[in-house]
């Protein structure tokens, strides 16, 4: 109840509060949120919702985060495109316009996204231009410092920085004199013209960026550590995730057992391709949705390699003992969480991934939050939604029921649920604090049950709503589909 109540004040408390914000340094009542991408638009919605005080701090002139292409330092390219589909991608209660196709493109992503903060008031909320250079804590609350020296304080913070901004390097032995480079770099496939072009890496971004290769470049490889199971993007005209969605909910092994040798009958002998046999079951490693990097294989359009060994000059070596000459290395390794304007002290880390409860709540402060950093195999801006509402229940709970806030701190403090769903998932530092999908889900709706936190329902932001805004390219009556509990 007193969510709903804190909601019918919500918009009123919290637009007053932006005036005074501009006042002064001092913002002890309300929380910073760090990053105007898709997972601090989604906290930003939460707390309007439930009045909780916040301002969210941008370093780019406008939201979106990395799906913005002129947004300095950001991964996309020009052809990437979602790897989860629009039904199952969208945040809770705003479906994506009906017009979009089921793997909605890098624009299209962007404009969505820009929609959303739109039709929910966000952007009166969010100051842009500034970026956050520092943040430690500061008696009960945060200090933060902005880039040019001022210094503001507030009650908490939430990192929505994003974790595909620092580009992970790997170690590898001798010299290249050719042009190498990590993919966050990478825009489009014209950089390849007239080259000989090695893609170092197997996953998503890596077998994208492999396509543009095989079309652009002289000579195009592409070089995996490993076997993966390459999933089409559909599957008897469904999205992939969309059928996964409605297969029976048999045991793991039985799901794994008929869903790898579905793959088998579709996508057929990888080592026909020159790649490896995967190393793992179906579903125990991220999911790469790209059979079109197959084709280019099969068409000799691209040549798969197995890792790199080393390098010599322009020679590349690798670890069966071939040799190719190369001019560009696009390095495809993945990226390192990183909160760069935090010390990284303030985290426990295993590998490159930062330690808490849910990826979200921090084992020591109880006002710091990370959220967008989830590992799992399917869309995640509805889990945004989720984990946000929680973030936003359990600073209402400090307020007005200091018990069940330390209720769910014990939580919090204690030993990490198994959100694994019965996978073995492969060792790697990718899935070091990888969660499934369908696990995850499970539990955050227990734990709402179990806190007795009132759940999100179809409706539950239509207050927040700007009547005359819709989705971009959508038409009215797409606003009001029902979501899923």
């Amino acid at each position: 109840m007193w969510l709903l109540l804190a909601g019918r004040k919500a918009i009123t408390r919290t637009m007053s509060s932006s005036s005074a914000a501009s006042q002064g340094s001092q913002r002890r009542d309300r929380f910073c949120i760090v990053g105007a991408g898709p997972a601090g638009l989604s906290q930003a919605r939460a707390f309007l919702r439930a009045g909780v005080p916040f301002e969210v701090i941008e370093r780019h002139r406008d939201v979106g985060g990395i799906w913005d292409l002129e947004n300095q330092g950001t991964p996309m390219y020009e052809s990437a495109r979602f790897i989860s589909s629009k039904t199952l991608s969208a945040f809770f209660d705003f479906p994506m316009p009906g017009d979009y196709p089921n793997y909605p493109d890098h624009a299209q992503v962007l404009a969505y996204l820009r929609s959303f903060a739109r039709v929910y008031g966000l952007h009166d909320h969010i100051t842009f231009d500034r970026e956050v250079a520092g943040a430690a804590p500061d008696g009960a609350g945060w200090r933060v410092t902005l880039r040019g020296g001022e210094e503001r304080r507030y009650r908490g913070l939430v990192c929505a920085n994003g974790m595909t901004w620092e580009p992970h390097l790997p170690d590898i032995h001798g010299r290249f004199d050719g042009e190498l480079r990590h993919a966050v770099s990478y825009r489009g496939a014209e950089e390849f013209r007239g080259k000989r072009v090695l893609i170092l890496g197997g996953g998503n971004t890596g077998c994208d960026i492999a396509c543009d290769a095989a079309g652009a470049a002289e000579a195009a490889f592409l070089s995996l550590r490993r076997g993966y199971n390459f999933i089409p993007k559909h599957i008897f005209g469904l999205p992939a995730d969309v059928f996964a969605e409605a297969m029976p909910k048999l045991p793991m092994r039985l799901r794994q057992w008929g869903f790898g040798l579905l793959l088998r009958l579709l996508v057929g002998d990888l080592g026909r391709c020159g790649l490896p046999k995967p190393d793992h079951r179906v579903f125990e490693s991220h999911p790469i949705l790209n059979t079109k990097v197959l084709d280019h294989l099969r068409r000799g359009q691209l040549t798969a390699k197995p890792d790199v060994r080393g390098f010599e000059g322009r020679k590349v070596i690798f670890a069966d003992g071939s040799e190719a000459e190369i001019d560009l290395v696009l390095l495809a390794t993945g990226y390192n969480k990183s909160f760069p304007f935090l010390d990284r002290a303030c985290f426990e880390w295993a590998g490159n991934r930062p330690k808490g409860f849910l990826s979200v709540f921090h084992p020591r402060h109880d006002n710091l939050f990370t959220l967008g950093f989830l590992d799992t195999n399917a869309g995640v801006y509805e889990d945004f939604d989720r984990l946000a509402h929680l973030i936003a229940c359990h600073l209402l709970d400090q307020q007005h029921d200091p018990a069940r806030a330390a209720r769910f701190r014990r939580k919090v403090e204690g030993a990490p649920p198994d959100l694994s769903g019965g996978i073995r998932f492969v060792a790697s530092p990718r899935h070091a604090s990888y969660m499934h999908h369908d696990a995850l889900r499970a539990y955050l709706k227990k734990l709402v049950r179990e806190m007795e936190w009132p759940a999100l329902h179809p409706g539950c932001f239509e207050a927040l709503r700007d009547s005359g805004s819709t989705p971009a390219g959508s038409h009215p009556g797409d606003r009001r589909l029902p979501h899923p509990q």
